[in-house]
């Protein structure tokens, strides 16, 4: 539902912070991880996880996508709700939690507080293919790369449902004729011939 809350502090807590956006102040969880990442700047992004129960509607912020992706992984597993999530993501670094997963680390686990070896198991056996398949570095920022007009163009007439290799075919031939489109003029261009 929410993806972000971008404004400015007005508390900060090791375990909460209120951030006002727009003139709406928002209480929101967040793990120490966070906490330190946060704690000298005036204004910051938290990215969220809103969580609903029938008693609490409760958002989790994260300074990172990543940290905010491996929450979620969390509290997907059975027996770990946004609390215990919390306490694991501010007991140890992400990063510790994520390669003592991949690694098969029950003891990592289970020196974390309110899991029970039982609970270790069960977040490494239901977590670790998924984090596998993410790759060790699923946690360092990836560099956002802005894509070139005719592969933003390209993209847009895959997602409207045109087949990629016809409409790279079309998409060539017009940048060949006038290599300064833009990609609305691109796009406009292609549908005619599609």
């Amino acid at each position: 539902m929410y993806d972000y809350f971008q404004g400015r502090l007005v508390f900060k807590a090791p375990t909460h912070v209120i951030l006002d956006v727009g003139g709406i102040g928002y209480h929101i969880h967040i793990s120490l991880t966070t906490f330190s990442q946060i704690k000298d700047q005036e204004s910051c992004k938290l990215y969220v996880s809103f969580q609903v129960r029938e008693d609490a509607h409760t958002l989790y912020g994260f300074a990172t996508e990543a940290e905010r992706q491996l929450f979620n992984h969390l509290i997907s597993v059975s027996g770990i709700g946004p609390n215990t999530g919390r306490m694991m993501l501010s007991s140890i670094t992400p990063e510790e939690i994520q390669s003592a997963i991949i690694n098969g680390q029950v003891q990592v686990i289970q020196k974390i507080k309110g899991i029970g070896p039982k609970s270790a198991q069960r977040v490494i056996l239901e977590l670790q293919d998924k984090l596998k398949k993410q790759g060790a570095d699923a946690l360092i920022p990836m560099p956002i790369t802005k894509q070139s007009v005719p592969e933003e163009a390209l993209t847009a007439l895959v997602m409207l449902g045109f087949g990629k290799p016809q409409a790279e075919k079309v998409l060539n031939g017009l940048v060949a004729a006038d290599p300064n489109q833009t990609v609305e003029e691109l796009i406009k261009a292609a549908l005619k011939r599609l």
